[in-house]
């Protein structure tokens, strides 16, 4: 993830950086509603400056309940002159006291100091905001906006095993996103898991080891076959998964997903991965898994599993039918409908 800096939609004036861009800086405004990104912002960037100096002296502070003064003589000088980093959180309810220091503040930051400042969205401290984004104390942003894309997902991930100087292979990639694509804070730790506890590189085999058991990954092993036309062992696949516990609402979400990314890419063939909002190695399998596949096939597929995830929330009695039939449906490439 390329650190952005200058201008930006925003009208910022200072660096805007990914949340593993991060670097000291006098003013750290960490901004967006995605928490986790936030932390480990704020963990690599106390590491930092605890690596510099092991002195460091951390404070932490709240917005919304701060007395007069506080910031201020938190961040005067000490007597034998250690490093200071102070964390301010709730920053998007800050009270009046807080935003008239730290606007003072921003006038002649403290030299050794770094305030790191945590918004998460909202009006409320705009004018502070705009002073930082301005060049007000020398600062940088940190974005930590929420991830909706799976690219930006696998981004992540990406991004925690290269910070820990370790390899994982794309297909295990594919396999840990998919298995914790609905809860960040779980993908985070599911990675700091495997780089702590398995030795070398990260394989699929590895994170089958692991997370075998999560329901989304053995949903895409159903999804697989029946892309690739495999139609009985679909089913057999799917009913393994329903005898280990799987959930039929995730399977069909499983299957969503690689339907609509094998749509995204046959409707813009040419298209950089970039700008379809994928990784290339999701590119490269969408176009291999397109293969037999017409676009009338893609949309009576996408209108079958748009009556399966109706059936399986409760619009049916039977959710175990409604997946055999849209399994049926796609493994025949879409040819027949639901």
């Amino acid at each position: 993830m390329a650190a952005r800096s200058g201008a930006s939609r925003s009208g910022a004036k200072i660096p805007q950086l990914a949340w593993s861009d991060v670097r000291p800086a006098p003013v750290v405004l960490v901004s967006g509603g995605e928490d986790v990104l936030a932390e480990r912002a704020q963990t690599m960037l106390r590491e930092t400056l605890r690596a510099d100096d092991p002195s460091l002296e951390v404070t932490d502070l709240e917005a919304d309940g701060y007395a007069r003064g506080t910031l201020l003589t938190i961040a005067s000088p000490s007597l034998f002159g250690e490093p200071r980093l102070i964390r301010v959180s709730g920053v998007e309810k800050a009270s009046d006291e807080f935003l008239l220091d730290a606007l003072e503040y921003l006038t002649a930051p403290a030299e050794g100091t770094t305030v790191v400042l945590r918004h998460r969205g909202g009006n409320r401290g705009k004018k502070l905001l705009d002073a930082v984004r301005g060049g007000g104390g020398g600062g940088i942003e940190v974005v930590c906006a929420e991830l909706k894309r799976d690219a930006d997902k696998q981004d992540f991930a990406a991004a925690e095993f290269r910070l820990a100087g370790r390899r994982i292979a794309p297909a295990a990639l594919r396999a840990l996103v998919g298995a914790f694509s609905d809860d960040l804070g779980e993908l985070a730790a599911a990675c700091r898991q495997l780089i702590a506890d398995a030795e070398g590189d990260i394989d699929e085999a590895t994170v089958r080891k692991y997370y075998g058991g999560r329901v989304e990954t053995t949903a895409f092993e159903v999804a697989d076959l029946a892309i690739a036309g495999r139609h009985g062992d679909a089913l057999i696949a799917l009913r393994h998964a329903l005898d280990s516990g799987a959930d039929p609402v995730p399977i069909v979400a499983a299957f969503a997903m690689k339907i609509r990314t094998m749509a995204k890419v046959a409707g813009a063939r040419g298209a950089s991965a970039a700008s379809l909002g994928l990784a290339p190695w999701q590119v490269d399998r969408a176009r291999r898994d397109l293969a037999g596949w017409t676009d009338e096939g893609l949309g009576a597929a996408i209108q079958a599993l748009a009556a399966a995830d109706a059936a399986v929330k409760g619009a049916e009695r039977d959710p175990v039918f409604a997946l055999e039939r849209v399994v049926g449906v796609i493994a025949a490439r879409g040819r027949a409908l639901a």
